[in-house]
């Protein structure tokens, strides 16, 4: 399993509606996105922020008035986390919680981040002169710092001048202390980001997914494009291009793993495109379909490729593994005996007519191997007879310097072993990924729109690639993320 940082939301309303109602839902539809924190920023006469620990809460109707109190407003921002970079203990967590709010003289700025930063040394060099202590141990306080120290020439202006000198991956909404409120992504689109308004045009919002805007009954208008940067000020809206690249890089997890099936990207449903990928491995490993009398998947992601392999093969689809709806823990965070404990609680096998089969299992992706080494053990104790992986994402072999928590080569299987021996190590009788070129051709976007750099090694930015390219000829072995020598 994999975190990635994060989801963001914001909205701007010009009618007698208040922020905090349409807010609350977007960071609901997308807390999938992160689980370790959640957070608000309001405008009225000046900035309210709260944040806290864990999911998003349940709250009744009785409440919304307290809360309308507490963050009052017609324009806010909010964000769920997973850090990826940082400390990764309870007090750090709290502290770099998002919305995070920073001061500029007399002005305030607050940014909500989704992404990772790649040159964060010399982000932190340049800020140091004028920012000698920093309080958070994310990059994004160093972000928020850079960008309100471009501010005094103009919202548009500092955007700017951070797509041209940072490096990585950034989809951002902001909200300063004059009500401003600003959205911006990087110039490869490496992040999702979507622009929405409401049927009766009052309410105007930007998501990173489009089910933040679904579940507010907001219309699409469309993506915020890759170096694109929209400014709200008072009542009017300013849209520009700010910088422009070659390529687009949307990280191509986003469509195997990350964002919710029924999110829109690329003008299509997503859970339409992992039924191509099991469509995909249907056909492409006939041989092991043959064998097979039974199809599982591991929930909840791989589930619509599942379907797609159902189809394409006629094999009956059992879903005997189930996910512990209320176990929320999250594997990849903890130590490996502690990570095996919370797989083995998470993930229920029930009595499904399993003994003596041949079962396929369809996951998304295989990065350490724990999860999936867990489940298998699990299936053969229920009696499977052989088991077969089908894995939806090409076989990962470099770390993610964009915002995906596998920063190191020596933590991914599939740098360190092959697909025979993959299978071994996790107890397997075959270990089946899909071939990149399918992949790309099942999310109908061309190869060099997507950036699977984890796959391939190549990388979309300098930098990246000079490190993971230095790092490879040394394999560090301390668990340091790589994106983090360079700091």
């Amino acid at each position: 399993m994999l975190k990635e940082k994060c989801g963001v939301f914001s909205v701007v309303s010009a009618g007698s509606s208040d922020a905090f109602v349409p807010l609350y839902w977007g960071l609901v539809a997308q807390n999938h996105r992160g689980h370790e924190s959640y957070g608000f920023l309001t405008y009225s006469e000046g900035l309210k922020r709260y944040v806290d620990l864990g999911l998003v809460p349940r709250i009744e109707r009785e409440e919304i008035l307290r809360w309308q109190m507490l963050l009052p407003g017609k324009r806010g921002i909010a964000h769920v986390r997973y850090g990826t970079s940082g400390k990764r203990d309870v007090y750090s967590h709290l502290r770099d919680a998002q919305p995070m709010v920073v001061s500029q003289g007399r002005s305030k700025m607050g940014i909500a981040f989704n992404g990772n930063l790649v040159n964060i040394g010399w982000l932190r060099g340049a800020l140091a002169s004028k920012v000698p202590k920093t309080r958070a141990t994310s990059d994004t306080e160093l972000l928020c710092r850079y960008l309100a120290s471009k501010a005094n020439g103009g919202t548009m202006e500092a955007i700017g001048s951070c797509m041209e000198e940072i490096e990585g991956a950034y989809s951002v909404v902001g909200l300063r202390s004059n009500g401003e409120l600003f959205a911006f992504r990087d110039p490869l689109g490496i992040r999702p980001l979507c622009l929405g308004r409401s049927k009766d045009g009052s309410i105007t919002a930007v998501s990173s997914e489009t089910v933040g805007l679904d579940i507010n009954s907001f219309s699409l208008i469309g993506e915020v494009e890759p170096g694109e940067a929209i400014v709200f000020t008072g009542e009017s809206m300013e849209r520009s291009r700010v910088a422009r690249c070659p390529r687009r890089a949307l990280c191509g997890f986003e469509l195997s793993y990350f964002s919710r099936p029924d999110s829109i990207i690329n003008g299509r449903p997503v859970y339409k495109t992992r039924e191509e990928f099991g469509r995909n491995l249907g056909r492409r490993y006939q041989e092991y379909v043959r064998r097979a009398d039974v199809i599982v998947s591991i929930p909840e992601t791989a589930e619509d490729a599942a379907y797609g392999l159902h189809e394409e093969t006629g094999l009956r689809w059992e879903r005997t593994l189930r996910r512990h709806r209320f176990v929320t823990h999250r594997a990849f965070i903890l130590e490996s005996e502690d990570r095996r404990v919370t797989i083995d609680r998470k993930i229920n096998i029930a009595d499904g007519g399993l003994r003596g089969k041949k079962v396929i299992v369809v996951e998304d992706s295989i990065v350490r191997g724990d999860t999936t080494k867990t489940i298998i053990s699990k299936l053969r104790e229920r009696g499977a007879e052989e088991v077969y992986m089908f894995v939806t994402f090409p076989r990962i072999t470099h770390p993610c310097f964009y915002g995906i928590d596998m920063a190191t080569f020596t933590e991914l299987i599939g740098f360190m072993h092959d697909e025979a021996e993959i299978a071994e190590q996790i107890g397997a009788d075959a270990v089946c990924y899909q071939p990149l070129e399918d992949f790309v051709r099942a999310t109908g976007m061309r190869g060099e729109d997507l950036c699977m750099a984890c796959v391939t090694g190549k990388y979309p930015t300098e930098l990246a690639q000079r490190i993971a390219d230095g790092v490879k000829s040394r394999v560090n072995q301390d668990g340091t993320r790589v994106y983090e020598l360079e700091a």
